[in-house]
């Protein structure tokens, strides 16, 4: 039986924190996440169901696999179907049809991408749709009321992300309007059964995203997300800048690093003190035919497996493995059949969840230093 180090409790009540173990090495937590739509075991990944859905799956199936959370995209949903759709349904747990818990994040990442398509203001953003151009004002009250209506468990402020490089002028400036806007979010969220977590920025220097770090915990949020980073930024930078800002939040808080999901990439940030992780990259490189293995990636589209009868990856138990040749999974590919897609997806999703049951296992059993030095030598391809 693991001891619980910490337990946090948010006045609230939507969420429960308990810190059961360190690892004595590294940075690495064993944790356990409370929310009103079930147990969220940590470290944990989240797939991405950014429009309502994980592209492919169905919501039985991400449970049977051990998907315990999943995220959305609170600007997508705003654009299409509407908030008032979604609301006048039941919530998105009721309208996706998946019971466990929800993350939705603010969609300040999506409107960074639409450089061409928004204007920053201290008071929010204005931003034209890329999907018909219409044009929306966005506040930080405006993205917590969403996020109330949506339902979900966790919602996160609106902020400002950062493309690399970014001089730390710039830095300095978005850091101080994302820190305006985390602060009247705060203000403004109602609590009930969904907690508001805070967002860290602060560009590429270190000290920038310590001092980041220090004024969101000051202000003493239930979760602490670690943004605008894996956006093009040498890989040793990522480490050392997510290093910086878990030194100095509150170990009785989850610390969810957002938009990392490669297994090197989880591996590393967990030695780091991270709890959380999400990322479109396993289902939308699955869709281009990338499966993970224990060896690393495989791109199914090579000639190399035209006649290669072994499954995706020879560990994996998942149905996928047991059951379909890389040579049949190429051949869907080849014919444009969605099956291909779907079959490296489920793959991919599943060997997800099974990496961070033996992350959680191997730190349980103090063997998680060694078991990352084992991990990383076998995992011979780049991000």
């Amino acid at each position: 039986m693991v001891s619980v180090l910490y337990s946090f409790v948010d006045f609230t009540m939507a969420i429960r924190f308990e810190l059961l173990k360190s690892s004595s090495q590294t940075g690495a937590r064993l944790g356990r996440l409370i929310t009103s739509h079930g147990t969220i075991e940590t470290p944990a990944f989240m797939p991405v169901g950014t429009q309502g859905a994980v592209r492919g799956m169905l919501p039985r199936e991400l449970r049977e696999m051990g998907v315990q959370i999943i995220l959305g995209n609170t600007l997508h949903l705003y654009l299409r179907p509407g908030v008032d759709l979604i609301e006048r349904a039941g919530g998105l747990h009721r309208f996706m049809r998946w019971e466990g818990a929800i993350l939705t994040d603010s969609g300040g990442f999506q409107v960074f991408s639409l450089a061409h398509l928004r204007r920053l203001s201290d008071e929010g953003v204005l931003f034209r749709s890329p999907i018909d151009g219409s044009e929306h004002f966005l506040t930080p009250e405006r993205v917590v009321e969403i996020q109330e209506a949506l339902g979900s468990d966790i919602a996160m402020p609106l902020d400002v992300c950062l493309g690399y490089p970014a001089d730390e002028t710039q830095a300095k400036e978005e850091l101080r309007r994302t820190l305006i806007w985390v602060e009247r979010s705060q203000r403004h969220h109602r609590g009930g059964n969904q907690a508001l977590f805070a967002i860290v920025q602060g560009g590429f220097s270190p000290s920038l995203r310590r001092e980041a770090a220090k004024a969101v915990a000051s202000m003493d949020f239930p979760g602490y997300g670690i943004g605008g980073l894996s956006v093009g930024e040498p890989h040793a930078l990522t480490y050392a800048l997510v290093e910086a800002v878990t030194e100095v939040l509150p170990p009785h808080r989850p610390r969810y690093l957002m938009g990392v999901g490669s297994p090197p990439g989880i591996v590393e940030a967990v030695a780091r003190g991270v709890d959380l992780f999400d990322c479109v990259l396993p289902t939308r490189v699955a869709r281009t035919g990338v499966a993970f293995t224990r060896r690393g990636r495989i791109n199914l589209r090579n000639a190399m497996y035209r006649e290669d009868f072994s499954p995706l990856d020879p560990s994996c138990t998942c149905e996928v493995c047991q059951t379909y040749p890389r040579a049949y999974i190429r051949h869907l590919f080849k014919v444009e059949d969605m099956l291909g897609p779907r079959l490296t997806t489920f793959h991919n999703l599943y060997f997800l969840s099974q990496l961070m049951e033996e992350i959680r296992r191997v730190i349980a059993e103090e063997r998680f230093q060694e078991w990352r030095e084992e991990f990383l030598r076998s995992y011979t391809t780049p991000w």
